[in-house]
């Protein structure tokens, strides 16, 4: 992913979006008209420590709140969703979206499902749970054990400007279901659409001191990580680039704040000898053009069977010229038209596709390059731009060895007949693994999501999401009177101790047969001897 943390001098808009807003702007409703773009600013040490402040006693009231109070905010905010969906719509500036249409599709219903989803899971994931005393040593008789799951307190999520909506709105979700204050850092020109979900939840009983939304300003989310004379975050949730994760992770360490790190992508897809051609084209092209291909798992590299290698690369060839080119910022333009170089340099060939510059940056329109190598930087970059890199493998366990190759481990897509594609499946070093289909099923609100490698670690979404916006806390209760601990054991327990040990853990039925009655025998003897 780009960096959250990048300031966004070159930012454009697209200009078909900016027309259509433009003409529809008597549309919009009363919330996203009033909305504005703020300028970047910088928050005093007083702002945040006020912030800071302000957020902790709210915390506080709010975690004692009933679950079932805190979820009924997550569904009106659902409901609000499905009666005013124009107000999440038109605050999406988003230069690779093509019409609000594609914000519908990718941000708003499945946050609505992922609302949804934590309605109706979270009282059995967040509530307390007595552990079953199957397993319970016998010298633990009187002992039973409680898991409660507690918030983090104020969790700082650094958003990303791809997904404004659907990406931080599902963390922000979460970590308020879990009794959590939440201050969002937006990505680039995300402030109106993380302005409209704040606005949209306090509108639905939420108290707007829970939910903060900083500036854009990369300084802003650094002031409440390390404020100074108060304590910061109390957890941290990155969507951003590898390169930010080190950032942020170097700014953690002072306070061993603990994080979330959704960082870069280059995705591989294998596509095994067996697999249907057309729908690999299908989903490649979807690859391509979805979001602009401004997306971490969209398809970067690859691995086709050496037999159907030639087959693929024309029909690719074929369809990608009528695909639609994504805008990028000048940067990451300057970026892949120098690994295209360096590619062609290696013996690699571009077969269609290229680089155009605009008035606000550059265009893209989707590049094919056949006969990559491995080692190519291509191949290890994380490059929000539609590229795909074509790489021939002999069987499933070289493409499983030029795939790790990749310092990322993000996503991955295996093509081929079920058994196996779920064999290699089970293989592949990656986050998350779709079979016979692309990106579209990571939307389902089941799916917990997070990356390996230099991809980051820990995960968001799903149920292990929710999971993650909480701390665990045991609690064990002693309800017998038997508390033979209190009594420190003299030597001549040795053996009692051994014989013990041996009853319950000794290989052979016999072994512990035996050690039982010699346990048995030395019990009644302490006891005697009282």
């Amino acid at each position: 992913m780009i960096s959250c943390y990048a300031h966004p001098t070159d930012h454009h808009r697209a200009p078909g979006i900016a027309h259509d807003i433009m003409e529809d702007e008597q549309a919009m409703s009363s919330l996203a008209r009033k909305l504005e773009f703020p300028e970047t600013q910088a928050l005093t040490n007083a702002e945040v420590r006020e912030l800071l402040s302000s957020a902790r006693q709210k915390q506080a009231a709010w975690s004692a709140k009933p679950l079932k109070e805190r979820l009924k905010v997550v569904r009106k905010f659902r409901h609000r969703i499905a009666e005013r969906p124009d107000d999440f719509t038109y605050s999406v500036e988003t230069p690779q979206r093509r019409n609000r249409a594609e914000t519908l599709a990718s941000e708003l219903l499945p946050l609505a499902d992922a609302c949804q989803f934590l309605e109706q899971t979270a009282p059995k994931l967040l509530n307390p749970k007595k552990l079953s005393t199957k397993l319970r040593p016998s010298w633990l008789s009187g002992v039973t054990v409680e898991e409660r799951r507690e918030p983090y307190g104020v969790v700082l999520i650094i958003g990303t400007w791809n997904y404004p909506l659907f990406l931080p709105g599902v963390q922000t979700l979460q970590a308020l279901a879990a009794g959590n204050a939440v201050i969002l850092k937006p990505g680039r020109h995300s402030h109106a659409a993380a302005m409209v979900l704040k606005d949209a939840l306090v509108e639905n009983g939420l108290d707007p001191d829970l939910f903060v939304v900083l500036p854009e300003d990369p300084a802003a989310a650094q002031s409440i990580i390390s404020p100074g004379d108060v304590r910061g975050a109390d957890k941290v949730i990155l969507t951003g680039s590898a390169e930010t994760g080190r950032t942020v992770l170097g700014q953690l360490a002072d306070e061993l704040t603990p994080a979330a790190m959704e960082l870069s992508g280059c995705d591989a897809v294998y596509v095994r000898g067996d697999a249907d051609l057309k729908l690999v084209v299908d989903c490649l092209s979807l690859g391509m053009t979805f979001n602009g291909s401004a997306t971490c798992i969209a398809p970067r590299r690859v691995l086709v069977h050496e037999a159907i290698a030639d087959e693929l690369e024309d029909a690719l060839a074929a369809r990608f010229p009528k695909l639609p080119p994504a805008p990028v910022d000048a940067g990451i333009a300057a970026k892949l038209k120098s690994l295209l170089k360096q590619a062609e340099q290696q013996g690699a060939e571009v077969i269609c596709g290229g680089i155009e510059s605009t008035e606000s940056g550059a265009s893209v329109q989707p590049v094919l390059v056949a006969d990559a190598k491995p080692d190519m930087e291509l191949l290890k970059s994380d490059v929000f731009a539609p590229v795909l890199s074509l790489v021939p493998v002999a069987h499933d366990a070289e493409a499983l060895a030029v795939d790790r190759k990749c310092p990322y481990a993000l996503g991955a897509t295996v093509f081929g007949g079920e058994t196996a594609a779920l064999k290699l499946a089970a293989q592949i070093d990656a986050g998350c693994v779709v079979v016979n289909d692309f990106l579209i099923p990571t939307a389902d609100p089941r799916v917990s999501f997070g990356g390996r490698k230099e991809s980051g670690f820990g995960v968001t979404r799903g149920a292990e999401g929710l999971l993650a916006m909480t701390q665990l806390k045991t609690v064990t209760i002693q309800r017998s009177n038997w508390r033979p601990h209190l009594t420190p054991p003299d030597d001549s327990y040795e053996q009692f101790f051994k014989d013990y040990i041996a009853s319950i853990h000794a290989p052979s039925a016999v072994q512990r047969i035996k050690a039982g009655w010699r346990f048995l025998q030395t019990a009644i003897k302490k006891q005697r001897e009282k």
